[in-house]
């Protein structure tokens, strides 16, 4: 059957058609290089000097501090691996529920990096005083999740940056020279401020397919004076960090999803966190057994994620999607993985628990329809689950 409603806003949005209008005469006729001389190539170049000012403008950040990728996990790579390379002997400290791109590169132990774990409690957020103590002189990172894609829950990262800045002048003021930069993973923090002055991140790095941009497009922002060594050689482009051919249609629909995405971030938060708190309730009122994962507040609009107990997640979502609605049981990424979430078990939920979870994630497109489909169908769904 068809999928007629869909609460999987988290792993992939549908492209807007005002980004692809703005990206479609870069799909056909324009195709240059951007880094010829010629008239068509200086167009091209043109496009993407254009695009690069309007997401630095979201930002409120320079041009020259945003680098075109190929997505969120390309930028977590360039972020991580090109500051750590710099620094082989060096400290990185991540939070417990970071995610699997995240843990990937601070695990390549390997190479000579050593990584502090900063553990959570059941709301999912980190505590911003623990996180300082885990910095030592050695480390040079700390890579902290804006919004968290399985349960989303919000992290501090002002207040983690006012910890960041002080320990960089206790350092200045014993003379440790070694650099101290914050990371921020901002894939899920599109209905979010992004102001990274306001922040107070040295790196932070974003993805179109969440939104409503085109996949296989991201850029990656580095405050001026961030040494950052690139991790593939090749051309100059891009500051000399991520050569290659620029994909100029990507970063023009890049750049206008994102404005699209914040210029009614406000209302349309608003809007979803009513339907997702709408259909909590309704949940609780007619199902028995259900956890919450995470905690509410703070927590982003789009996401609601909880333990259907006796009901096993991946059967939940096959029934689901037999009767036409698509949901999660968590990230996308890990959804080959029969181990349980380690951002589920970092909130102390059991192994059991984490696999009877579900993460459904709302979107522009959900409704008041979508959502109470949803709630008829789990309500009848859920118990004949339990059965079997």
């Amino acid at each position: 059957m068809k999928t007629h409603h869909y609460f999987d806003y988290a792993a992939a949005t549908p492209l807007d058609p005002r980004v692809l209008k703005a990206m479609q005469p870069y799909l056909t006729e324009r195709f240059a290089n951007p880094s010829s001389l010629h008239t068509p190539g200086r167009e091209q170049r043109a496009a993407l000097t254009d695009a690069r000012k309007r997401i630095a403008g979201v930002l409120g950040a320079k041009p020259a501090e945003i680098i075109f990728t190929s997505g969120s996990t390309e930028g977590i790579n360039l972020a991580m691996q090109g500051v750590l390379r710099g620094f082989p002997q060096s400290r990185v400290v991540i939070s417990a529920i970071e995610h699997e791109a995240v843990v990937a590169v601070a695990s390549g132990l390997e190479r000579g990096w050593q990584v502090g774990t900063i553990t959570v409690g059941e709301s999912g957020v980190v505590d911003s005083l623990q996180l300082a103590a885990a910095i030592d002189d050695t480390t040079v990172l700390v890579c902290l999740q804006y919004a968290n894609n399985e349960i989303g829950s919000l992290q501090p990262i002002s207040r983690v940056a006012a910890e960041v800045a002080r320990i960089r002048a206790d350092r200045l003021r014993r003379g440790v020279t070694r650099p101290l930069y914050l990371f921020c993973d901002a894939a899920q923090a599109g209905m979010l401020s992004l102001a990274v002055a306001r922040l107070g991140v040295d790196l932070l790095t974003m993805g179109g397919s969440k939104i409503y941009g085109p996949p296989g497009s991201g850029f990656l922002y580095v405050r001026t004076g961030t040494q950052l060594q690139p991790i593939l050689y090749g051309g100059g482009q891009e500051n000399s960090v991520r050569p290659g051919t620029e994909n100029v249609a990507a970063a023009v629909g890049l750049a206008a999803a994102l404005e699209l995405v914040q210029a009614d971030r406000a209302a349309e938060a608003k809007r979803q966190a009513g339907l997702r708190d709408w259909i909590w309730q309704e949940l609780r009122q007619q199902l028995d057994g259900l956890l919450l994962n995470g905690t509410m507040n703070p927590r982003l609009p789009s996401n609601l994620n909880l333990v259907v107990n006796g009901a096993p997640g991946e059967t939940l979502v096959a029934h689901l999607d037999a009767a036409g609605i698509a949901v999660a049981t968590g990230a996308a990424c890990l959804a080959a993985s029969d181990d349980p979430s380690p951002v589920l078990l970092a909130i102390g939920r059991t192994p059991e628990q984490a696999a009877a979870s579900l993460r459904l994630t709302l979107g522009r497109g959900t409704s008041k329809a979508d959502a109470q489909s949803l709630v008829n169908t789990l309500r009848k769904v859920v118990p004949r689950v339990r059965q079997l």
